[in-house]
């Protein structure tokens, strides 16, 4: 079961997700050629809950990223009340303010199914999405549209009906054929607007060529991933994958090579200059924002942590610790922001009203700290626990803590506060 989270619920043809399909670029094409709503991929809420939130000023973009730096989801203004976004999630329509709706696949049975949609529309979703197919049915097998129509008659809740691309969904008027069959309250295409995106509009088809381009030009402008890309023109030329365009379609290993196999290298070429430029803009504007909150109190070093250098699980964080408890100061509070740019890391930690940081921005939150740290041992004088360093005394007393069968303190590293986006480096230091 699939619960999504529409904006908004204003019309009667929306884009339903399919794997790697439901991408920003494909997302923007079917609202250009008609559709009123589009979801996303399917997400899972484990997935979401690891993403940071980052706004990407080059492609004016808000995305959310994985530790991994994938980009799971992005989104921009176009898509403002128009995008479902989709989770695995129970507990949405207690936990939101925003209408809730569940899409469901058929069980073996009609009344079973039909008790089953009872007992989610008692939960307060506002619509709910029917895949008129068994878990185990493929494309080829047929929708059956009378099931979806005894559950039409059976709720309240509007109700829409998907799976009808194979057998009903040709052409514009065939999703209003589809609707009447399942007595539904809407439609969701997904394969039918996959092969041509153009099929929303109500005055037919445009050349699958122009479709092509138009979607080409919004995966160059929102930097959509070249695999993703291939796939969905692939899908676009369908019959068309044996002929010259789309052997070379399949060769292409790069956005670049995409373009220039449908003759569009000028634009890539174009598209990538105002990047650049946007990008060269950017830095010169957070390269004078850094200067001009430069903070003489702040002792900087050029340094980063390579754990390489230290034992197991000692670093200079846990040095910094026990220096500090030691000499009876507070413990080390570290501030990170995160430089929307480039999404790298810099970490101010305080010491005794001292604050020291690194020059150099790192690619994660828990390396930047450990590099203020080394900035401020360092310039304390203090052993930073280096294996250079001779014994590691820390190492001695974690294993006569182990032996007393004591958990060492030294695993509490300090305060952390993190600061995403920056978007004022005033405040942020």
């Amino acid at each position: 079961m699939t619960v999504n989270t529409p904006l908004c619920f204003r019309g009667k043809k929306i884009l339903a997700p399919m794997v790697r399909v439901g991408t920003l670029p494909m997302r923007l094409l079917a609202l250009d050629y008609g559709a009123d709503i589009v979801y996303c991929e399917e997400l899972i809420d484990i997935k979401m809950l690891q993403c940071k939130r980052v706004i990407n000023e080059v492609l004016e973009t808000v995305d959310f990223v994985a530790p991994n730096e994938r980009v799971v989801f992005r989104t921009c203004e176009r898509e403002r009340e128009r995008v479902v976004f989709q989770m695995i999630l129970t507990t949405l329509v207690k936990g939101i303010c925003k209408p809730v709706t569940c899409k469901i696949r058929i069980l073996p049975s009609v009344e079973d199914t039909v008790n089953l949609v009872k007992r989610i529309e008692k939960t307060g979703i506002a619509a709910i999405a029917v895949h008129g197919r068994k878990k185990e049915e493929r494309p080829q097998h047929p929708v059956h549209c009378d099931v979806i129509k005894a559950i039409s008659e059976a709720v309240s809740i509007p109700v829409i009906a998907n799976g009808g691309s194979h057998d009903f969904i040709k052409e514009y008027a065939d999703i209003e054929t589809f609707e009447k069959a399942t007595a539904a309250s809407s439609v969701m295409i997904a394969r039918a607007a996959m092969w041509n995106p153009s099929i929303f509009r109500k005055d037919g088809f445009c050349p699958l060529k122009d479709v092509m381009q138009d979607y080409i030009k919004y995966a160059v402008r929102y930097d959509n991933h070249y695999t993703n890309t291939k796939y969905c023109l692939c899908q676009m030329l369908r019959e068309q994958l044996e002929t010259t365009q789309g052997k070379k379609l399949h060769a292409a290993q790069s956005t670049q090579e995409i373009c220039e196999v449908f003759e569009m290298g000028d634009f890539y070429e174009e598209m990538t200059s105002v990047f650049e430029g946007k990008k060269t803009s950017l830095e010169t504007k957070t390269q004078d924002e850094d200067d001009q909150i430069e903070d003489p109190d702040v002792i900087k070093m050029a340094v980063r942590f390579d754990k390489r250098e230290y034992p197991p699980q000692i670093t200079p964080k846990m040095y910094l610790l026990e220096w500090c408890r030691k000499e009876k100061h507070p413990q080390p509070v570290y501030e990170t922001v995160q430089r929307p740019l480039d999404r790298l890391f810099c970490s101010v930690v305080t010491v005794a009203d001292r604050k020291y940081r690194s020059a150099l921005w790192d690619k994660s939150k828990k390396l930047a700290e450990q590099a203020a740290a080394i900035v401020c041992l360092r310039t304390l004088g203090v052993p930073e626990g280096k294996l250079c360093e001779g014994e590691n005394h820390l190492i001695t007393k974690r294993k006569r803590g182990d032996q007393d069968g004591i958990h060492h303190p030294f695993l509490v590293l300090g305060v952390n506060i993190c600061v995403f986006p920056v978007r004022n480096w005033s405040q942020a230091w």
